[in-house]
């Protein structure tokens, strides 16, 4: 008999994660500068042992979940969920690129167009009311032009 694996949803960093981390970082008598998992050796985990980490627990993962194997889940893909998350959840984009180590704001502006319910919010606020929903359609002598060109 398998187990129920718990249905888990996204959802925003809460300030119960926040005492886990200061928790955890207290059991390991570590400092604020420490890494947050470090080797053995007590140094920062390399980015091939994030990703090796990362296969392992995808793996275990895509044995409740199948539909995993066909997804490319990379420590990348993780990173760039984790800041959509706290984009949705409201978060500041400056704050996001503060937290993604992002040195110019500007890099972080690809969240905010990859963001579709925020573009929804966005044009809804904007429409005008009188203004009537549907596609434009280019008149006749414009469509010549351009047949033409």
């Amino acid at each position: 008999m398998h187990r129920q694996r718990p249905q888990t949803t996204s959802r925003a960093p809460h300030h119960r994660d926040r005492h886990h981390v200061k928790a955890w970082t207290r059991e390991r008598s570590g400092l604020p500068i420490d890494p947050l998992f470090p080797t053995r050796t007590g140094r920062r985990l390399s980015r091939d042992a994030i990703a090796r980490r990362v296969d392992v627990h995808v793996a275990t993962a895509t044995e409740g979940c199948p539909s995993l194997a066909a997804k490319q889940i990379t420590p990348h893909v993780l990173r760039h969920t984790a800041a959509m998350a706290l984009l949705q959840a409201g978060v500041d984009v400056s704050v996001i690129a503060l937290w993604l180590g992002h040195e110019d704001i500007r890099s972080t502006q690809a969240y905010l167009h990859a963001d579709l319910a925020i573009k929804e919010r966005a044009l809804a606020r904007t429409s005008s009311p009188s203004t009537t929903p549907g596609r434009f359609r280019p008149p006749d002598p414009l469509l010549a032009f351009l047949e033409a060109l």
